[in-house]
């Protein structure tokens, strides 16, 4: 998974599902934040990442984890309409909250892809307690691997409301190197 030192800006959002309210993701500080960037044609989000997703959901959604998807459509987008998201969302069973990323008036890629620099989907993101992005991968990713980072994103305290604090990797991890275990206190 590749980490970002950079401060993480807020997604464009033109429709919920899933959730009473709008979501923003200043509304999340103190907790783990997983997102996942699908289109609901994707195969790889259906086979993958969107099973991954609720199995997220279900077994840490009370430990601090919140896991928010975001329906990103950059092909396809008479057959991505609201209404065949809604069934998608109930034939699949996705029950966390699913923003639909805001299109752009120029162009086929939505402004928070754009933005977030995605690179296609799925991408999975990991942000910290600080809302600080600590994680992305572009593609299927091991269920350990995800477990891990995420554990080790659990396990940081809440950081105190800083300004401009430094961003600080998290120890331990997995690259194409190999893995690294965080030290033992």
């Amino acid at each position: 998974m590749q980490a970002s030192d950079d401060a993480f800006s807020e997604w464009t959002v033109s429709r919920w599902f899933n959730t009473e309210r709008d979501l923003h993701l200043a509304d999340l500080r103190g907790q783990v934040v997983l997102i996942e960037a699908f289109q609901m044609l994707c195969p790889g989000c259906v086979s993958w990442a969107l099973p991954l997703a609720r199995k997220v959901h279900q077994a840490l959604g009370a430990s601090g984890v919140t896991v928010i998807g975001l329906h990103t459509v950059f092909e396809h987008h008479d057959a991505m309409q609201p209404h065949a998201l809604a069934a998608f969302l109930h034939e699949y069973q996705i029950r966390f909250p699913v923003g639909v990323d805001a299109p752009r008036a120029h162009g086929t890629m939505p402004i928070t892809m754009m933005r977030w620099q995605l690179d296609g989907t799925p991408t999975t993101l990991l942000l910290d307690k600080a809302g600080r992005l600590r994680a992305r991968h572009f593609g299927a990713i091991e269920e350990l691997q995800l477990g891990v980072a995420i554990g080790q994103l659990l396990a940081e305290a809440t950081p105190a409301p800083v300004a401009d604090a430094p961003v600080v990797a998290p120890a331990g991890g997995c690259t194409e190197d190999g893995c690294a275990l965080p030290p033992q206190p």
